[in-house]
């Protein structure tokens, strides 16, 4: 049973890792400061991608579900196994991961955007001041 649930867990947060590799620029237009995060998950996924490096989600999995009696994963991995032919035609893998590539520029090209917009009020407020939203609140509380 402990195995079987280790295998689900790592599914489940390969799942999580792709989809924060996808969509997680999108949250430093929020928070700024996660951009840099995003930028090494994302250069990670990008290696996986280009040079074949194993994801260790991989392994885990495949490790707890033949240790739980089940099936392990096929030698190609969990992209090859959960998303092409099931999400996606399979030959449509490369349109998939330009998709994903795709989704990682505009939310990083959008982050951009909003922290010049963020700089050029900064300036036309004199350029002083704290730069978190809610700061300039809590500085007039403060008085």
């Amino acid at each position: 049973m402990g195995y079987r649930l280790l295998g689900e867990a790592a599914m489940l947060l390969h799942f999580a890792f792709l989809a924060y590799v996808t969509l997680g620029g999108l949250l430093a237009w929020r928070w700024p400061a996660l951009l840099w995060p995003h930028a090494l998950v994302a250069a990670y996924a990008l290696a996986i991608t280009l040079v074949g490096w194993d994801c260790p989600l991989t392994h885990v999995e495949d490790w707890a579900r033949v240790r739980a009696g089940q099936a392990g994963l096929p030698p190609e991995g969990f992209i090859e196994h959960y998303l092409t032919g099931v999400i996606y035609p399979a030959e449509h893998l490369l349109t998939a991961q330009l998709a994903v590539a795709a989704a990682v520029a505009a939310s990083w090209a959008g982050a951009a955007v909003l922290a010049a917009r963020r700089r050029a009020r900064r300036r036309a407020r004199g350029g002083t001041g704290p730069r978190w939203p809610g700061a300039v609140k809590e500085r007039r509380r403060s008085r």
